[in-house]
């Protein structure tokens, strides 16, 4: 009997875990919008070695929003006005740099996409083919899509777990009452 009991309680909890995947994989690392509870830009989102973007954060409750990348020095954006950054003269054409906005330690990020240079005397960009990697390096984080885990899905994930858990405590004493 005592194996039964132990059964349904590691079936419960395998369901609870099977229903909480798909909330700890919901960031599937840049491909889904990312969600945010307050607004952000980079203008233009393609830009030259050496130019400059408008960096710009609507709707966060705090004064400071602080706008980081390995492309430019991190700036702090003051009462919701935008700001300027000039991007590394040295960045490598055809990368592509994740630009981070932080609102009360709510992040939001965004790809920010270098032009490729000039070739030859004429006036206008080429693309830059081949492979390209960051001037200063990656950007380290968990693994996977667990970096993008905010605290509704956490919660949400740990509400799931909880109440298998807590029914298959109620289902073992409900049976254990009643064999008695």
């Amino acid at each position: 009997m005592r194996a039964i009991r132990v059964a349904s309680v590691a079936l419960l909890s395998t369901a609870a875990f099977a229903l909480a995947a798909p909330m700890a994989s919901a960031n599937d690392g840049g491909t889904t919008p990312n969600v945010t509870s307050f607004g952000f830009t980079v203008s233009p989102a393609t830009v030259a070695p050496g130019g400059t973007v408008t960096l710009n954060a609507t709707g966060c409750q705090e004064p400071l929003v602080k706008v980081s990348s390995g492309v430019f020095d991190a700036v702090e954006l003051n009462e919701g006005k935008s700001a300027t950054a000039k991007v590394d003269a040295d960045a490598k054409p055809g990368a592509q740099y994740e630009v981070t906005f932080d609102c009360k330690g709510e992040k939001g990020t965004t790809t920010l996409t270098v032009a490729g240079h000039s070739t030859g005397t004429g006036t206008g960009t080429g693309t830059g083919t081949g492979t390209t990697t960051p001037s200063k390096g990656v950007k380290a984080g968990f693994g996977g899509g667990a970096g993008g885990l905010n605290g509704t899905e956490i919660a949400a994930g740990s509400a799931l777990l909880a109440g298998a858990l807590g029914g298959g405590v109620f289902l073992m004493r409900r049976r254990a009452g009643g064999n008695t």
